[in-house]
């Protein structure tokens, strides 16, 4: 069974103009816009790595389900990924690293397959 694309809230020029505005000056961007390129780069995710094996958390913005692979589909899921926006959008713009991330401890990460390694960085500047 193929998995559903994922429903785009965030329209793509608008988060795309979210992000440039957040990378231009990541400590001054507006919380407005840093949740809308959140948003916007965990649709990318689902868009690009569709599934529902892994959980993204990017608290308090957002969530997507991606990944292929077993199915979860109630309760807590196996594979969760948590980070706080900052950590998230530098991963996105390759601006810090997987491997960075989760040494540093500002990924959370449990679960055998909750990696981000294969889909990171999603948009490079």
């Amino acid at each position: 069974m193929e998995p559903m694309p994922s429903r785009r809230r965030i329209p793509p020029a608008a988060g795309r103009q979210a992000l440039e505005v957040w990378r231009a000056d990541p400590s001054a961007a507006p919380k407005v816009t840093v949740a809308m390129a959140v948003r916007y780069a965990l649709e990318e995710l689902g868009a690009r790595a569709p599934g529902r094996t892994l959980e993204v958390r990017v608290p308090p913005y957002g969530a997507v389900q991606c990944v292929q692979g077993p199915r979860h589909t109630r309760g807590t899921p196996p594979n969760v990924i948590e980070m706080d926006a900052r950590t998230w959008l530098d991963l996105v713009t390759g601006q810090s690293d997987w491997a960075g991330a989760l040494a540093g401890g500002t990924v959370h990460a449990s679960g055998q397959r909750a990696t981000l390694t294969d889909h990171l960085p999603l948009l490079p500047g």
